[in-house]
C-alpha cells in the first residue's frame, strides 16, 4: 500500500514517514502545494495524508482536485485546525476522515487501515478470495486454513492484487505501489519479474484456487473462481 505524505512541518513529515515504514508501507513526501500537485499528477497512491495549511496553496484545493479527478486514493486530512467547520469542509469535500493535531502515531495506523478497510474490503480485518485470507495487521496469509510464508514484497504484491480483484495491472504501476516513485528510472522490470514467479510458484504449490496471471504486454490480473 503506497501512501503520500502531504506535510510542511518536516519533523512531523519524517516522524509519520519512519513509522510508516516501520509498518511496513511504501511512503512518498510532498512538503508544498506545488510539489504535492506534480507527485498527484505524475503516480497513483493509496492514501494520501494530507495537512491542510501548506506553503502555496490550500490542502483543501488538493482535495477538491483529488475528488473531482475521479482519484480513487483515500484522503485523512491531519490538520491543527480542529474546528467544527473545517472538518464539515474537509467531509463535505470527500476526505474519508480527519485527524487533529496533535495526534498518537498508532491512531494515525489505524486510521489508514481502517479508511482501507472501508473503502476497498467492506469493512474486513482479512483479504479473503477463494481459499486464500490474508490478514494485513498481523502479516498473516492462510491457504486453505494452513500457514503460507511470504517474502515482504511478495505479500505487498499480493495484497496489492486482493484489493483490485479483477483489475489488470500495469507491471509499472505495481512497481511504483510495491517498491515506491523512484522506480521510474528502473531500465527494466526484472526485480518485479523475480517477485511475481516466486509469489505465484507458492501460492500454486500451497494449492491457492486464485491465479495471478500474466497479461501478455501489459501485466497481471488475479484471477478468482467463480
Amino acid at each position: 500500500m503506497k501512501l503520500l505524505i502531504i506535510e510542511d512541518e518536516a519533523s512531523l513529515q519524517e516522524l509519520m514517514t519512519r513509522t510508516l515504514k516501520q509498518e511496513g508501507y511504501v511512503v512518498e513526501n510532498a512538503m508544498d502545494f506545488s510539489s504535492a500537485m506534480d507527485k498527484l499528477g505524475a503516480y497513483a497512491y493509496d492514501c494520501i495524508l494530507l495537512d491542510i495549511n501548506l506553503p502555496g496553496g490550500s490542502g483543501f484545493d488538493i482535495l477538491e482536485h483529488v475528488k473531482k479527478s475521479g482519484n480513487r486514493a483515500d484522503v485523512i486530512i491531519i490538520s491543527a485546525r480542529d474546528s467544527i467547520d473545517d472538518k464539515v469542509r474537509g467531509l463535505e469535500l470527500g476526505a474519508d476522515d480527519y485527524l487533529a493535531k496533535p495526534f498518537h502515531l498508532a491512531e494515525l495506523v489505524a486510521r489508514i487501515r481502517s479508511v482501507a478497510r472501508r473503502s476497498r474490503n467492506g469493512g474486513e480485518l482479512a483479504y479473503k478470495a477463494g481459499n486464500v485470507v490474508l490478514e494485513d495487521a498481523s502479516q498473516k496469509l492462510t491457504i486453505d486454513g494452513k500457514p503460507v510464508t511470504l517474502l515482504k514484497k511478495e505479500f505487498d504484491i499480493l495484497k496489492y492484487f486482493l484489493m483490485r480483484p479483477g483489475h489488470t495491472v500495469d507491471k509499472a504501476v505495481l512497481a511504483e505501489a510495491v517498491w515506491g516513485d523512484h522506480v521510474d528510472q528502473s531500465d527494466d522490470f526484472q526485480f518485479v519479474y523475480a517477485q511475481m514467479k516466486n509469489l505465484r510458484r507458492k501460492l500454486s504449490e500451497a494449492g491457492a484456487d486464485i491465479e495471478i496471471k500474466a497479461v501478455y504486454g501489459f501485466g497481471y490480473r488475479l484471477v478468482i473462481p467463480d
